[in-house]
Order: C-alpha cells, then sequence, then structure tokens
C-alpha cells in the first residue's frame, strides 16, 4: 500500500518537476494531495513514509540528489511532515476533528515552503534581499495548499469508507463465528 501511493507522489511530482513556472521555487505541489490522502486514511507514520519515499525517489529519478534542490526538498517535507504530525494528533485528540483536510492542506504547504526559505536562507543566499519573495511564496503556497486540500477532500468523498477496525481483532482475542 506505501509502495502504491509513493509511487502515485513520485509520478505526480516527477510530472509538475517538467512544468515550467514563472517564479522560480513556486510549484503547486500536487504530489500533497497524496500526503494528505494518506494521512486522512491511514495515519501520519504512513504518510511519513509516503513522503520519504516520494522525495528520495524523485531526487534519484530527476538527478538531484544531494543537491541543493533536494536538500530544500527534504527541508520542506520535514517541516510540512512535522506540522501534519502535530494537526494529526489534534485533531486524534478531540471528540470532533478540529483541523479539515483544506486546514491540513494550508498548514502544510505553508510549513513547506518556511522550511524551504529557512534553509535557503542559511544555506545558499544569506542576503536580507531574499526577504522580499517571502510574502509572493507565502500567499502562492496559501493559494496551493487550499488547492491541494481541496482536492485530496474531493478524492476522500470519492473513496469507499474505510473497513471498520474490529478491537478485539486489533488485540487478538478470539471471534465469535
Amino acid at each position: 500500500m506505501i509502495a502504491g501511493f509513493a509511487a502515485l507522489a513520485i509520478v505526480i511530482h516527477i510530472l509538475e518537476a517538467g512544468l515550467p513556472f514563472p517564479v522560480p521555487g513556486i510549484k503547486p505541489g500536487l504530489a500533497n494531495v497524496v500526503t494528505l490522502v494518506v494521512i486522512a486514511r491511514h495515519g501520519w507514520a504512513t504518510a511519513a513514509w509516503v513522503v520519504a519515499l516520494r522525495v528520495l525517489v524523485s531526487a534519484l529519478l530527476l538527478g538531484t540528489f544531494l543537491t541543493p534542490t533536494f536538500l530544500l526538498s527534504a527541508g520542506g517535507a520535514v517541516a510540512s511532515l512535522a506540522g501534519l504530525a502535530l494537526l494529526h494528533l489534534i485533531n486524534r485528540g478531540c471528540r470532533r476533528r478540529i483541523f479539515s483536510v483544506y486546514g491540513m492542506g494550508m498548514i502544510s504547504a505553508c510549513l513547506h515552503i518556511s522550511g524551504q526559505f529557512v534553509l535557503a536562507y542559511h544555506l545558499f543566499v544569506p542576503h536580507p534581499g531574499l526577504l522580499n519573495l517571502l510574502p509572493i511564496l507565502a500567499a502562492a503556497s496559501l493559494l496551493f495548499g487550499l488547492s491541494t486540500g481541496w482536492l485530496a477532500q474531493a478524492i476522500l468523498r470519492r473513496m469507499p469508507a474505510p473497513p471498520e477496525r474490529d478491537s478485539r481483532v486489533l488485540a487478538g482475542a478470539p471471534q465469535k463465528p
């Protein structure tokens, strides 16, 4: 299951890498749709595996492994996953879900670009002029995060409901026929 979701995210990421965008560093992050669907259905740990495989395998296939592009991608993914872990824990701890898939998409995108920006500033371009890009990047991340959240929600609505888990099965208790 993880390999299938990771493969889908990798294909989306590679296709997106080939699309031209007017502003460098701004991409829709459509592979995050897969991450949002996975975290909603299968939890954070499964989503973390999917993201890690996507970042690593995509970098290997695109020839960017251990380049600045890879470091920025990995840094954004780590920041995004850390935020998604917190949101997932908050949602699990409440009777009613606080963060929707839309909210998770927007926060994830903002954290992703924030992680990339911090790395870019400290590792590659430590110049105050880089801060001029931050409002544009933040606005784009909100817009694209809302879009990926919307797509993920649309997919989740069309997916069949997950099977109910019987706590006795998980605990290894004998089942009644």
